[in-house]
């Protein structure tokens, strides 16, 4: 009488199949908390790209006036002495949900950089600080 060989089965064992979706699980746990924080940091950088974009529109707009003679003339030069004025600068104004915090010069000297805060309407606490220029007077 001939005897027949068993086959192998293939395939993983239950012990394996644990190892590794205990493995899967430890590098979920330790990846996870950096995706959680990624809504702060989108604000973070939208709100400083708004400030970098408000800042580039002063140093526009005094040279604009520089040019000018600091008279104040449309598409060349806008009278400046208050952060409030800021949308003014920006081609389509201020975007949707933002704010400049208005704070006047504390100089009327043509010239002089004064700081401005810009933050989201809705969230006090996520700001940014730019330099705006005193212009046009």
């Amino acid at each position: 009488m001939k005897r027949i060989a068993p086959t192998a089965q293939a395939g993983f064992t239950i012990i394996e199949l644990i190892v590794v979706i205990v493995i899967l699980g430890i590098l979920a746990a330790t990846a996870l908390p950096k995706f959680v924080d990624l809504s702060s940091d989108a604000k973070t950088a939208a709100i400083q790209g708004v400030a970098g974009a408000a800042a580039s529109a002063h140093t526009l707009n005094y040279s604009g006036c520089v040019v000018t003679n600091h008279t104040v003339t449309a598409n060349k030069c806008v009278k400046v002495d208050n952060c409030s004025q800021t949308a003014s600068l920006l081609q389509g104004g201020l975007p949707t949900g933002y704010e400049v915090v208005a704070a006047a010069a504390g100089s009327t000297v043509k010239g002089t950089a004064f700081s401005c805060t810009v933050r989201l309407t809705a969230e006090t606490t996520v700001n940014a600080t730019f330099n705006a220029i005193v212009a046009g007077n």
